[in-house]
């Protein structure tokens, strides 16, 4: 039997919008993923910490507050300290095109904007895992 995907779902920063993050998390959910949901204004330092606790397979962030460089920076960088950056790291948001390429430069696996299919999501999420 196939090891079910974990799946964390986090909204670092000062943002509280969650509907999107909730919805992603919920098709995840139906696709068979065991899905961690951190809820709204996590840290960097929180979110990693969750990551750690939980063990999870793939991290994802939903930012919409227009802080997205320097949060998956952080969480990034972090990782990176705690041993655990060969995660792979998914973001959602509203996040203009060049900066979506910087941040997939700094090793972001894919960044999904508003009204991205959430099978396009799933599939993404489960081919990252899988390799």
């Amino acid at each position: 039997m196939m090891k079910r995907v974990k799946v964390l779902v986090a909204k670092p920063g000062l943002d509280g919008h969650d509907r999107g993050a909730k919805v992603v998390a919920m098709a995840l959910r139906d696709a068979g993923m065991e899905v961690i949901y951190t809820g709204l204004r996590q840290s960097a330092d929180e979110v990693v910490k969750a990551a750690l606790q939980e063990d999870v397979d793939i991290i994802g962030l939903s930012i919409l507050s227009g802080a997205h460089m320097r949060i998956c920076e952080k969480v990034l960088n972090l990782m990176k300290e705690k041993g655990i950056d060969e995660k792979p790291v998914f973001v959602g948001g509203i996040i203009p095109a060049e900066d979506a390429l910087e941040l997939k430069k700094m090793g972001i696996l894919e960044v999904f904007g508003p009204g991205t299919p959430l099978k396009a999501i799933v599939d993404s999420i489960k081919g990252a895992v899988d390799k």
